[in-house]
């Protein structure tokens, strides 16, 4: 069974770029690395450019193979195959992290999000994102709380997986 990225996280980023990855994300990218624990540097790939939308997402090398089957699996030359190719494939960086449990994200990348300082990474499930952690708190959380306002006082988020009256 595979694992899945949960939680949320706070790091530092230092002028370089070099931030931590949290040891529970590292254990889920280990475990989604074909050649762990063989070699006990996991990999990932992010995936950065203007249609993430001030956020990177990082996937597990297992995650990335599906979406590029996937990709492989659209009729060739059609223009989707070649929009996904482009917007996924050409869009993605991968890395390896060091034994201190680190990556050095590029300055492209950090650009692209504002990433100074503060990094928040927050898990998806499949993929965790990685954001500056001001953005984060002031668009993802602002959105969330305006969200929940609207809700019940007795809302339940497992009714978003399992709506009401569904089976």
């Amino acid at each position: 069974m595979t694992l899945s990225f949960r939680g949320e996280f706070n790091q530092k980023v230092d002028g370089k770029g070099r931030m931590s990855i949290p040891a529970d994300f590292r254990a889920v990218l280990a475990d989604g690395d074909p050649r762990c624990p063989e070699n006990p540097l996991p990999r990932m790939v992010v995936l950065h450019g203007p249609h993430l939308k001030n956020c990177l997402q990082a996937y597990t090398i297992e995650a990335m193979a599906e979406i590029e089957a996937d990709i492989r699996a659209m009729p060739r030359g059609s223009e989707a195959r070649k929009r996904a190719s482009k917007m996924i494939l050409g869009k993605s960086w991968d890395t390896e992290i060091d034994k201190d449990g680190r990556i050095v994200l590029p300055q492209r990348l950090r650009q692209q999000i504002g990433l100074d300082g503060e990094a928040t990474m927050v898990a998806m499930g499949e993929y965790f994102e990685i954001w500056n952690a001001d953005t984060y708190e002031g668009t993802e959380g602002a959105e969330m709380e305006a969200w929940l306002s609207e809700q019940s006082d007795d809302f339940d988020p497992l009714t978003l997986v399992y709506p009401p009256g569904e089976d």
